[in-house]
């Protein structure tokens, strides 16, 4: 279909490749979330550093660069470009995809990152600030630009399409996938590469986090009474978006739908969460997807274990949903895969395609008491059999920005 098209195309997810605390691969992150398995661990220290509240994380542990990337490569690949990297090669090796023919012209990248190249910025502070080093890295813009996990993946694959990032903090995967999905349903491509990358554990990032005080001390435990705060995470989730049509014509696996998304902000507090702005971001995406309140059967909750966001959260699927709110399944992942902020909603994809492909909805890990203020169906503790026909995953950010993804079953 010729560029600019104003013919909205329905959109297919046709592969998914994951790297999470829980190691290399979609299908293992999946796995844990089914079981309910957590990623999350104490947090390990560089030597001398002290004084520092966090103890855990959810990290890619014995990670070895080396073995996936060369000397010459890692020169210009922070942690946050490798993750993206490693996590589009499974996904476009998933879908089954060879950009020949001309279609790598016609493929977009769009990768979501809250916070950038933090490994390499943190380096560098420390040669210069710490260690008295006159010059940094002279490739370190190269590293930590926003940017560069979306420019290294089009390189790799040749893909000339629309390549650009979004950054909107624990929102940014979502509107990411949204951004590419307007792009294949409006013709400027018929592929996308789409997700989220996050390797925010660095030294002055976690002191950052510390002076929040909105981190937990023992793990994540989303919606229950006990919930102490979010743990952090790191990761990246990377996605094939394609127009239905071109899907069917290679006769690639249809994954899932990309039926519509709600993006809105809440213009209110930059820290508090809204559940009014939540509300309406729900109910955007049920509109752009031409779906009912009661066909909705699983909702991967944005879920953070704050004290805040998840009574927040639930407000806002009650005003959502009304008394179909109780028929509801809704679960928080990020027990298993910590918060990896800008790629949250790309693990969280994870969940909401296997919710709907394999009929299962992920249980909420580490789930103790109910909290009165928490009064939904949250899939406590054990992956639970049922009927899935649509799915929303909502992911709100710090700034009161919202973005929801709504899903089909892809057949």
């Amino acid at each position: 279909m010729p560029s600019g098209t104003t013919t909205p195309r329905r959109v297919a997810i046709t592969g998914m490749g994951a790297v999470s605390a829980l190691g290399f691969g979609a299908p293992a992150l999946w796995q844990a979330m089914v079981e309910g398995r957590s990623g999350i661990a104490p947090l390990v220290l560089p030597p001398g550093e002290k004084n520092i509240r966090m103890r855990v994380v959810a990290a890619l542990r014995d990670y070895d660069p080396a073995a996936h990337f060369s000397a010459g490569e890692l020169t210009l690949l922070d942690r946050v470009s490798q993750f993206a990297l490693l996590a589009a090669d499974e996904a476009i090796a998933h879908a089954g995809l060879q950009f020949d023919g001309g279609l790598g012209d016609r493929t977009a990248v769009v990768v979501a990152t809250g916070i950038g190249g933090e490994t390499s910025r943190d380096e560098q502070c420390r040669r210069i600030y710490r260690e008295g080093a006159d010059r940094a890295h002279p490739m370190t813009i190269l590293r930590v630009m926003p940017s560069a996990p979306a420019s290294q993946i089009g390189m790799k694959h040749k893909l000339r399409g629309p390549t650009f990032a979004v950054s909107s903090a624990c929102a940014s995967a979502n509107h990411a996938f949204a951004q590419a999905a307007l792009l294949v349903r409006h013709g400027m491509a018929d592929v996308a590469i789409a997700g989220g990358a996050e390797a925010c554990l660095s030294v002055s990032g976690i002191r950052a986090w510390d002076a929040m005080r909105v981190v937990a001390d023992d793990t994540c435990r989303p919606f229950s009474a006990q919930r102490r705060g979010l743990v952090l995470g790191e990761g990246a989730g990377m996605f094939v978006l394609e127009s239905l049509e071109h899907a069917r014509a290679r006769g690639a696996t249809v994954l899932a739908e990309l039926a519509g998304f709600g993006c809105n902000a809440d213009a209110g507090d930059i820290v508090a969460p809204s559940a009014e702005g939540a509300a309406g971001a729900m109910q955007l995406a049920l509109r752009d997807a031409g779906l009912e309140p009661g066909d909705v059967d699983y909702i991967n909750a944005h879920g953070t274990g704050t004290p805040l966001n998840d009574p927040t959260e639930t407000r806002a699927i009650r005003q959502v949903f009304g008394a179909h709110a109780d028929a509801l399944a809704v679960s928080s992942t990020k027990a298993v895969h910590g918060h990896a902020l800008g790629a949250a909603g790309a693990l969280e994809l994870v969940a909401a395609i296997g919710a709907l492909r394999e009929q299962i909805a992920p249980p909420t890990g580490n789930f103790t008491t109910p909290d009165p203020a928490c009064d939904l169906d949250y899939v406590p503790n054990a992956a639970r059999a049922m009927t899935v026909r649509a799915v929303l995953s909502n992911s709100f950010a710090f700034g009161g920005l919202n973005a929801v993804l709504a899903l089909a079953r892809g057949d």
